[in-house]
């Protein structure tokens, strides 16, 4: 026996089937979705499989004729039992057949990462996941999949995700098998490794990814996006300082060079003395500005004002987090002179405080006196340093 059920969902209809569809009931269950199809015409249809237990040919046959007669139709929520018909018989050729998911709870799990677009937490021993903070987030995690292939094909040492799941109080996740795996800024905090011994796995894992060309259109170019973030301060700077912000960034030459994007001590992961990059979905390419301007906002940029801001985000405190970025930008340069180091220094902090000045503003920093003294700091930084820099590059 097999339920027929129907909803809406904008211009999509959502018919449910529930039980068995076999050569029995075959003719009934087609009859019944043909008269809801006749009832609520549209021209984009999801099937969704969550209650179905089997489909045997007969039923297969009324999916193909649904499927020629509403190219636009897929099947969800389907079990691996089930799948297996599907792909035995070439359904997952012919047309996107989801997976159901195995649905997970994260309360009371350990945060041991956290990055712009979600949160990484170890649910066992063995077991990372990360939540995703867009509930639709599906098109994200498939992204950031097909990221962390390319990257991991390129040489750089980085988890792949295993599977998807659903979150118990909503949105998606990806699992990742990372047994005992620590972060970077577990192990700074717990005093397990020093900061010169994390900056100098930092930066050895940052020059990998740095040293590595990706494929043109494979990767997002960050100089693009961040002449968005320079566009975006034209009402909001002087006129000449927007105007030599936004020409510094479009000198920054093209660059294939790999960029992580998010580059931090909660997304680098020491397992049995392997380091590993996680949280992939901000891959990028461009000039190594961009990524230092990120690595200055994170230990430094974001901070500023309000010191628990870094306490909250990586564990540690802002005293600490200065050292780390100092440390680190002297090994990635290869000098401990500070002339050089400062000079650096400048050209990535006014990419980063571009991305702050913006940020805030899109968060209605305007309406809070603490939003208001964040943007001032920003600009203030970014009138003084353009004024004295000629270049972004080195």
């Amino acid at each position: 026996m097999a339920d027929i059920n129907y909803s809406i969902k904008g211009e999509k209809l959502v018919i449910a089937i529930d039980g068995f569809v076999d050569s029995a009931n075959a003719p009934q269950v087609e009859e019944k979705i043909n008269e809801i199809r006749n009832a609520e015409p549209k021209n984009s249809i999801e099937i969704d499989c969550r209650g179905l237990k089997y489909i045997s040919s007969a039923g297969l046959r009324i999916i193909l004729r649904l499927k020629k007669a509403v190219k636009d139709t897929v099947l969800t929520n389907v079990s691996s039992e089930v799948y297996e018909i599907f792909d035995m018989t070439g359904f997952t050729e012919m047309m996107e057949v989801r997976k159901a998911f195995r649905v997970i709870s994260v309360e009371g799990c350990e945060v041991i990462g956290q990055g712009a677009n979600g949160k990484v937490y170890r649910i066992d021993p063995d077991t990372i996941v990360k939540v995703y903070l867009n509930p639709d987030s599906l098109p994200e995690i498939e992204r950031e999949r097909e990221l962390a292939r390319t990257a991991f094909v390129l040489g750089i040492p980085t988890a792949i995700p295993y599977d998807v799941v659903r979150i118990e109080d909503g949105g998606f996740g990806s699992v990742f098998e990372l047994l005992n795996a620590k972060s970077f800024g577990k192990l700074l905090s717990s005093g397990d490794k020093s900061v010169d011994e994390i900056a100098k796995m930092s930066v050895d894992l940052l020059k990998l990814i740095h040293g590595t060309v990706v494929k043109e259109g494979s990767m997002p170019d960050m100089k693009a996006v961040a002449l968005g973030w320079a566009a975006f301060l034209k009402d909001y700077l002087p006129e000449d300082v927007y105007k030599k912000l936004y020409k510094l960034v479009d000198d920054v030459p093209y660059d294939l060079h790999m960029m992580h994007g998010d580059y931090h001590i909660k997304n680098v992961m020491l397992q049995n003395g392997e380091v590993l990059l996680i949280d992939m979905d901000t891959l990028c390419h461009g000039h190594p500005v961009f990524e230092l301007a990120s690595m200055y906002n994170a230990y430094v940029g974001y901070s500023e004002l309000d010191h628990e801001i870094i306490k909250n985000f990586l564990g540690i405190d802002f005293e600490t987090a200065g050292k780390l970025w100092r440390k680190m930008l002297s090994l990635y340069l290869g000098t401990e002179d500070e002339q050089i180091i400062q000079t650096v220094e400048n050209k990535a902090m006014i990419v980063g405080y571009t991305r702050i000045m913006r940020r805030t503003i899109r968060r209605k920093g305007f309406e809070t006196a603490e939003g208001r003294a964040v943007i001032e700091s920003a600009k203030k930084h970014i009138i003084d340093l353009v004024s004295v820099t000629d270049k972004l590059t080195w």
